[in-house]
């Protein structure tokens, strides 16, 4: 029997307009970086960044690789060493097979101030700190060193005493030569010997420092001035523009009947735009030939002393991007374990809005987060890096690049083209967006390099 003395809302809902969201996307980020960088429009596709000449530098680091459970020194990663630039690859492969596998402890001592540089040491894992004493007697920290860095080239070049001592902050594996196997190849390589001694004598210009300009100041009376001019680059870097890129396909009978009240082309398009764009922000970050992270100079890379980003490891990247820094750039976590280090010394960062968000800053810098930056190992023990940047190109910064304009463009620097309609009725349309990034002068970046975000603190 039924009781019911109205229309049922079951029955009533049949009659009923139902309100729609339009798809919704969980990949979609803020995308900061691609709303921080400053885009400049590029007519030829072609950007070339002159520069003033530089001598050589590498990028600071002696790669190893690992065979039957042994770590070997990759002989052609040993032209970092300056007076090896030009060394043939028997040579280097003979002085890589001279190095011999050395593991440490935390806290223990792998070279001692004054003691003679005898071994030139390779950091294959772990982390050290090189520590000296000061002018009045005080232990004074000049840098943490870590994976596929070296030490001391100099005192091991010169067979001077070690200016400053070593200790492991972590356990590791270091590779190490001696100072002998250098010598023995120097007897019977004639190139090797000559530019081994003008290393030692100094003729050698000062690897990353750019070619001098003559000048006088504070002169009196009527000297004679000296002339000068500014060296350029001989090869300048060219950026050509990459490109994110996919066809969309629609079929006709989706868009011809189901086209209410939501445009479904528009709709695809909308969401595969929203993907396009996540991809390029993931490749300026990463790309191997002009992502960030892979074109930060080697003195700008810093690593973190304990783990952990805490306020110093941060202050040290701003004193290495200290004219004009624009924002830090982070995984999410590294943001998170960076506030804790903060709550834990009492020094809270101050909350700012940018591009309508509040977010962390540090010295009144941005903290960007972005899930895009490389993160290895599990989520909760993981490490990444942080970055720092200045942005502009008036500034000398990192810049974003894309074409001034491109045919079917539906947004800045990306296209959407009506490939037709084939004989399945399916109507394909190829989206692409082009892209790239410059990094104008080298002490525009720098990274805070194996940044553990695994740690957390007691505070009862």
């Amino acid at each position: 029997m039924n009781d019911r003395l109205s229309l049922a809302p079951d029955a009533a809902r049949q009659l009923a307009t139902t309100t729609k969201t339009t798809p919704q996307m969980r990949g979609i980020t803020p995308r900061y970086l691609l709303r921080a960088l400053p885009w400049v429009d590029v007519d030829s596709g072609v950007y070339r960044v002159n520069r003033r000449r530089t001598f050589i530098l590498g990028d600071d680091r002696i790669s190893s690789y690992n065979e039957s459970g042994a770590h070997h020194i990759v002989p052609e990663d040993l032209r970092e060493v300056p007076y090896l630039r030009e060394a043939d690859e028997a040579l280097l492969a003979e002085l890589a097979g001279s190095f011999t596998e050395v593991t440490f402890e935390p806290g223990q001592v792998l070279a001692q101030e004054g003691d003679a540089a005898d071994r030139l040491w390779v950091l294959v894992v772990g982390r050290a700190e090189k520590r000296v004493t000061g002018r009045y007697g005080e232990d004074a920290l000049l840098e943490v060193i870590g994976d596929g860095q070296f030490f001391c080239l100099d005192s091991w070049t010169r067979q001077a005493p070690l200016p400053f001592r070593v200790k492991a902050l972590t356990a590791g594996v270091a590779l190490t030569v001696e100072r002998s196997a250098l010598a023995a190849l120097a007897d019977r390589d004639a190139n090797l010997r000559t530019a081994l001694e003008g290393h030692i004598a100094g003729d050698g210009p000062v690897p990353g420092a750019e070619v001098p300009v003559d000048l006088a100041a504070g002169h009196v009376g009527e000297p004679d001035l000296p002339g000068t001019y500014v060296e350029y680059e001989d090869t300048p870097r060219e950026y050509h523009m990459s490109l994110a890129q996919t066809v969309l396909r629609v079929h006709t009978r989706v868009s011809d009947l189901y086209n209410e009240p939501m445009d479904q082309t528009r709709v695809q398009a909308g969401l595969t735009i929203q993907a396009l764009r996540e991809r390029q922000e993931s490749a300026i970050l990463n790309h191997p030939e002009f992502g960030l992270f892979h074109n930060v100079a080697p003195g700008q890379r810093v690593q973190t002393r304990t783990g952990a980003p805490t306020p110093d490891d941060m202050d040290e990247l701003l004193s290495r991007v200290w004219k004009q820094p624009g924002y830090f750039l982070a995984h999410p976590k590294a943001i998170a374990a960076f506030g804790r280090e903060c709550t834990r010394r009492g020094v809270p960062p101050v909350i700012d809005t940018r591009f309508g968000s509040p977010l962390l800053t540090w010295r009144g810098v941005p903290l960007l987060p972005s899930d895009k930056v490389r993160f290895t190992g599990a989520g909760g023990t993981g490490v990444t890096e942080i970055l720092l940047m200045r942005t502009g190109e008036a500034e000398q910064g990192v810049i974003g690049l894309r074409p001034s304009g491109v045919p079917d463009e539906v947004e800045p620097g990306l296209s959407m083209r009506n490939m037709g309609t084939d004989r399945k009725a399916i109507t394909s349309y190829l989206l692409t967006a082009y892209f790239t990034t410059a990094v104008l002068v080298e002490d525009a970046v720098a990274v805070l390099r194996n940044v553990e975000v695994g740690t957390f603190h007691d505070y009862s």
